[in-house]
């Protein structure tokens, strides 16, 4: 008994037959993959009985539509919907800021600690609080005052750490430009800029610190102490030796990189010979450090002759990093010797085979360990180098603009490499971008809060920092914020340091 032939649904045109869905139709459109089983190599009746009616009723558009798999050369760019069907790069631009990727996300969590920090400055000053008492009578002032209070904060705040147009129009009424270059008035342009070099640089090669750690699965909190260590032997090299220019600063540097190696290597070993954790081991390093270096700054081997309160004496010249930009601008060659770190970084973690172990340790500990990478030697590896990378900050300070070591020199420089690591998704291009951030917001706080009346407490450049971390902790927030998709796969970045059992 032959078989029937297939059924046209009703409602379908005469001259498009439905397709059927078979294993063979599916390959078809797909000529990557090879076709196999029936209509491969040997006949199939029950599928050339179903295909009959169609072929019949397509007619002569079947007969001119070319075979499944054959190489047709270009698409006819007059033909309906090719333009709909090619990609275009505004709708692809559009579609990757409405999913909401990693960088997408950082870049929206900034703007909303900006306009946070806004809204707090424009409501602890008085006078916008009292425009705010009669809304409802002159509600357009309340909002102006409010915007002015905000605008002049962010306003000082751009022009202390990037440029000042106010600086430029007062040296150009009174000097020319040939006389501004020739005399050095012209440097104070770019004093903004230099400032915010100034105040990044320790912030780059602290945060690379701990985003190398990051990488390889440790939580380094302890670039402090880190950074103690190096400030400590690159001081007492500056001073105590007594060498040519060049050798000297080079032998300072290397010293400040050993100092802070030294520190890390503790870390390292003691996780990898006793399986102590790195978060206790650097929080209790960063105690013990700093109450080492209360001490030994009393003692008279490193107090400065004549003091009584903890402050080293001054290194010799030959020891100074040479200025960048002339006498007048304070950025040097710590600055240059950042970024080179952060390309180092780059290669060592992308291009080499130690990066390789580090990151795949950071990934899965049992699977490196598997693959026959030694775990334990990996740490001490990791925790030497991102404590060397935390020591070199120290050069920016002892060797870069204070030229000694006091009790204060390492400030907030190792909890704020934490949040430049985090802000930077651990990635050495993203920490130089997040260290320049923080140091703009630093160099345009202190004009902000010398500038602006009534004044913006510099505190609040660490209030918006913290709200930045705070954003860029919660994805999903800053998602329903600016309603934007989850992103589909990568958006998480790199794998970051495991948890208490890792």
């Amino acid at each position: 008994m032959g078989q029937a032939p297939a059924r046209r649904p009703a409602g379908l045109p005469v001259t498009e037959a439905p397709r059927a869905l078979t294993l063979e139709s599916t390959m078809s459109d797909n000529p990557a993959v090879p076709a196999t089983g029936p209509g491969a190599g040997e006949p199939d009746p029950g599928g050339a009985a179903a295909a009959e009616p169609s072929a019949a009723a397509a007619g002569p558009a079947a007969a001119g539509s070319p075979a499944a798999g054959t190489d047709t050369g270009s698409t006819d760019a007059g033909a309906p919907g090719s333009q709909s069907r090619a990609p275009r790069l505004g709708q692809m631009m559009i579609d990757s800021i409405v999913e909401g990727n990693s960088v997408v996300v950082t870049i929206l969590a900034i703007v909303a600690a900006i306009v946070v920090g806004g809204l707090l400055i424009a409501f602890t000053d008085p006078v916008v609080l009292h425009a705010w008492g009669s809304f409802f009578a002159a509600p357009g002032n309340a909002i102006a005052q409010a915007w002015d209070s905000a605008a002049g904060a962010y306003s000082a705040m751009f022009e202390g750490s990037v440029f000042n147009p106010h600086t430029v129009a007062a040296i150009f009424q009174q000097k020319s430009l040939g006389i501004a270059f020739s005399d050095g008035a012209v440097s104070a342009v770019f004093n903004p800029l230099s400032e915010t070099a100034v105040n990044a640089t320790p912030l780059i090669l602290a945060g690379l610190s701990v985003a190398l750690a990051f990488r390889a699965g440790l939580f380094n909190i302890g670039a402090t102490s880190q950074f103690i260590g190096g400030a400590l032997l690159c001081t007492w090299l500056g001073f105590a030796v007594d060498l040519p220019i060049v050798l000297h600063t080079v032998v300072c540097v290397l010293g400040a990189f050993a100092g802070g190696a030294i520190t890390g290597w503790v870390v390292g070993f003691l996780k990898a010979k006793t399986g102590a954790h790195e978060v206790i081991v650097t929080i209790m390093l960063n105690y013990v450090m700093e109450d080492f270096l209360s001490w030994i700054l009393g003692t008279s081997g490193m107090q400065r002759p004549g003091r009584t309160d903890l402050i080293s004496p001054f290194i010799a010249g030959n020891a100074h990093l040479p200025l960048l930009l002339g006498s007048r601008l304070r950025v040097n060659a710590s600055f240059l010797l950042a970024i080179a770190c952060a390309v180092g970084v780059w290669w060592l973690l992308n291009r080499s085979t130690i990066g390789f172990e580090f990151r795949t340790v950071g990934a899965n500990p049992s699977a490196a360990r598997t693959a026959g990478i030694s775990v334990e030697r990996t740490w001490i590896l990791v925790m030497l180098i991102a404590g060397g990378l935390a020591g070199l900050a120290s050069t920016a300070i002892v060797q870069g603009t204070d030229f000694s070591l006091n009790f204060q020199s390492y400030g907030t420089y190792g909890i704020d490499a934490i949040t430049v690591a985090l802000l930077g998704r651990a990635r050495p291009l993203g920490v130089v971008l997040a260290a320049l951030l923080f140091g703009a917001l630093h160099a345009g706080g202190n004009v902000m809060q010398a500038t602006t009346t009534p004044q913006v407490p510099l505190s609040l450049v660490q209030v918006i920092q913290g709200l930045v971390v705070l954003f860029v902790a919660a994805p999903p927030l800053v998602r329903a914020i600016f309603r934007l998709h989850k992103a589909t796969a990568g958006g998480a970045g790199p794998s970051l340091a495991k948890g208490w059992n890792g």
